[in-house]
């Protein structure tokens, strides 16, 4: 089937916002370690990894080992009202991990789903509707989620379950100001004297559709004494930064120092299959009153692809190569902006780097030199990512197995882009 057959079939079929990458949309037909071969035949490092999602790679021999032994029992989902062995032993894996004390464990399918459980706990727990969240945070494209969200452009619906607060991530005002309060902490305090109070803090611990952007260590800390102070529900949000991704910490909370009363994930932590979940204390989801289930989250299959996904990490020192790769990686795009005025702020945690496009005269954001920066690193063999407040971003997150060969390679490439998109004032 010729791409853009497909393509027209999408846009006839799908949605509108259901939006896709490039010009002419990537459409891959098979895979192998780190590449995606496309339907013409064309090779492409990947370096989103799925929305860092497919965190050991394609084509990995022991986690298709794994699914195989499960399907070959005949059974890929069964519901959730009968006892499945993989999702109790997953679910005493992450509880342990956590390190919450007392901690359950509740399966979903998706990022959504895990922060609409938790903001659903949270309230029952505390009996209150007001949430506190960081301005650029991103949690999910349900009602809830969308209304904790931060980012403009991704608030589709005007409606919302809470009373939600704003507090600067260090980066951006609560007014939408491209420059913090001088005091955050205080700002915060001030826009909560008089209101009820908040049942949670939501927070993720690198941010990110909002840039890869990583708040101060100490400005998390001050909002987390004050949500304590509150009797509020610390939510962090590890649906990008859990499973070693950051590199230095297997949690991303951890490179704060926070103790979270509730841990929501996603993404990477099944390679590709859908799971998602919520790690909290048992007195918090346990006020959820009356019962449920989740129909598909915690089948056999996804939790089977969990457990291979961390064996995997673990065995194969997936957390240190993160790390390790990724400062090579880090490194390439700070001498790549030390010669190019128009890419600035190079940053990350392990695998997840980001650096943002602007002017080179006025220093704004420039999303449409962003996009022809993705354009032209697919063109020679790289598929990277795009974020930001103002779409301005490129993302890069490769999966955790990536080699220092193919980092060399991704580092030429986009040298090569940067180069190729160099406004012409801007190299003279």
């Amino acid at each position: 089937m010729k791409s853009q057959d497909l393509h027209d079939r999408h846009r006839s079929a799908l949605p509108r916002w259901v939006t896709t990458y490039y010009e002419q949309p990537l459409h891959p037909v098979s895979a192998t370690g780190r590449t995606i071969i496309d339907a013409h035949g064309r090779p492409h490092l990947d370096f989103f990894a799925g929305i860092l999602t497919n965190s050991l790679g394609y084509g990995v021999a022991e986690f298709r080992r794994a699914l195989d032994r499960q399907l070959d029992t005949g059974i890929a989902h069964t519901s959730t009202l009968y006892l499945i062995d993989a999702q109790v032993r997953l679910a005493e894996r992450l509880a342990e991990q956590s390190g919450i004390d007392d901690a359950v464990v509740f399966f979903v399918n998706s990022g959504t789903e895990a922060n609409d459980t938790a903001l659903l706990a949270a309230t029952c727990h505390t009996g209150g509707n007001h949430v506190i969240a960081l301005t650029d945070g991103y949690h999910g494209r349900s009602l809830t989620s969308t209304a904790v969200s931060g980012l403009p452009g991704w608030q589709p619906s005007p409606y919302s379950p809470f009373h939600v607060t704003f507090a600067s991530n260090g980066r951006t005002s609560p007014d939408g100001e491209e420059h913090p309060p001088e005091d955050p902490v205080a700002d915060l305090e001030a826009r909560l004297a008089g209101l009820a109070p908040p049942a949670a803090l939501i927070v993720e611990p690198v941010q990110g559709l909002g840039g890869f952007h990583t708040p101060p260590t100490a400005l998390l800390q001050q909002y987390a004494r004050i949500a304590a102070q509150h009797g509020a529900v610390l939510i962090c949000d590890e649906v990008q930064t859990a499973w070693g991704r950051t590199g230095r910490a297997w949690w991303g909370h951890q490179l704060h120092q926070l103790k979270p009363d509730v841990i929501t994930f996603a993404k990477g932590i099944a390679n590709g299959l859908p799971l998602g979940g919520v790690i909290a204390r048992r007195e918090i989801l346990d006020s959820v009153p009356g019962k449920s289930i989740s129909t598909f989250g915690g089948n056999p299959l996804a939790c089977t692809a969990a457990l291979a996904t961390l064996d995997h990490i673990l065995d194969h020192g997936l957390q240190r190569n993160a790390e390790k790769t990724g400062q090579i990686l880090l490194a390439e795009l700070l001498r790549l902006s030390g010669a190019h005025p128009h890419l600035r702020n190079p940053r990350g945690q392990g695998l997840m780097l980001a650096v943002d496009i602007a002017d080179p005269h006025t220093g704004r954001p420039d999303s449409g030199a962003a996009v022809a920066h993705v354009e032209a690193c697919r063109a020679n063999g790289l598929l990277i990512g795009i974020g930001g407040r103002h779409g301005s971003t490129l993302r890069i997150a490769p999966p955790l197995t990536v080699t220092e060969e193919e980092v060399a390679e991704a580092a030429r490439i986009l040298a090569a882009a940067a180069q190729h998109c160099a406004p012409t004032s801007a190299s003279a």
